[in-house]
């Protein structure tokens, strides 16, 4: 078990650590059979809910807030197998801003990725990152239109709103795709690993929380579950 990071620079710590493409123990070439991970995340500890702070329309009109699924975790392996590399096609991810929430709260995305960031909202918002991974300031834009921005390093990106403070979301950027966010039960999958042993992390809500060893084999699957205290 891995104890919870203290602070985002931790976390941002841990997944960055996949930029430096260490190999786990056992490489096969890019050729090689491959296998699958599966399981499923328990996530036990306190998740507060995120309270949406009422704006001057909720005087006249009732708004229904988004919640943001806080309780969904992204697994995936600590270090890069043989191979990973060769795969850099440039892909497009979504994060709505509707009623005042990032949605989804946690983007598992590759580098390279472009994410659009609509607005569905009758407020303006101004999307922005402080993160060591990436820093960027989409201004203010209004209902209807959207912006994007591209992750090409590694790491976490942490994303606010600068007209609502009570906005957050994650942007999880890998430099492969040896990962997968859980599903409502709980449940992820990530296929076509390269045999070998390697290190799989859970992370949940800004840092890594629990760890496990697991060794991949030619053929099959191997279930691998995860409790998040």
């Amino acid at each position: 078990m891995r104890p919870p990071a203290l602070a985002l620079v931790v976390a941002i710590g841990a997944v960055g650590a996949l930029a430096a493409g260490a190999m786990p123990r056992t490489v096969v070439g890019a050729a090689a059979p491959a296998g699958s991970l599966r399981g499923r995340v328990d996530i036990r500890r306190n998740v507060p809910a995120t309270e949406r702070r009422p704006g001057v329309t909720d005087l006249s009109t009732a708004a229904t807030p988004d919640v943001p699924d806080r309780r969904r975790a992204v697994v995936y392996l600590e270090t890069a197998p043989g191979g990973a590399f060769e795969e850099r096609e440039g892909q497009r991810a979504r994060m709505d801003q509707r009623n005042e929430t990032f949605l989804p709260h946690v983007l598992a995305i590759t580098a390279g990725t472009v994410v659009d960031f609509p607005n569905n909202d009758s407020t303006y918002h101004n999307v922005f990152s402080l993160s060591k991974a990436k820093r960027f300031d989409l201004g203010r834009y209004a209902r209807g239109r959207s912006k994007s921005i591209r992750f090409d390093r590694p790491g976490i990106v942490r994303v606010f709103c600068d007209i609502h403070s009570h906005m957050s979301a994650f942007i999880l950027v890998f430099n492969h795709r040896y990962f997968a966010t859980t599903d409502r039960e709980g449940r992820y999958r990530i296929d076509r690993i390269p045999p070998g042993t390697y290190t799989v992390l859970a992370w949940h809500d800004g840092a890594p929380r629990d760890s496990r060893s697991v060794t991949i084999p030619e053929t099959g699957g191997v279930e691998l579950d995860f409790v998040v205290q």
